[in-house]
């Protein structure tokens, strides 16, 4: 029977069966399938309150999609204005603007949530 992981230890034996039933060739709608996705539920509401990924801070973000898209900082200036506000935001001496934030948002697709933390 399902319930909810309180501990440590019952969140390992659902990772355990979690595991278990991923390994199968489950077919959809069954018990079993069922009880993946309710596992999978379960597991993701404990990780999120034990186990917290902190957002990312907005220039490394922004590094990291310039990295994912190869873009240059050139591009990356074009987007920004200016190429001295580029080097001036990438080395956290000036902040993003709320029209830049945009723009980052618009062209990188980077959450504004994101942008907008303090860093």
């Amino acid at each position: 029977m399902l319930r909810p992981i309180k501990n440590n230890a019952q969140y390992e034996d659902a990772l355990e069966r979690a595991y278990t039933l991923m390994q199968k060739k489950l077919k959809p709608d069954s018990k079993e399938s069922d009880e993946l996705e309710i596992l999978s539920i379960l597991i993701k509401v404990y990780e999120k309150e034990h186990y917290p990924i902190p957002k990312p801070d907005p220039i490394e973000a922004i590094k990291f999609r310039m990295e994912q898209m190869n873009m240059s900082e050139g591009e990356l200036a074009g987007i920004l204005g200016y190429r001295s506000r580029k080097s001036e935001i990438l080395s956290g001496k000036r902040k993003l603007s709320l029209s830049m934030i945009r723009r980052l948002n618009e062209v990188l697709h980077i959450p504004a949530e994101i942008l907008i933390q303090p860093y």
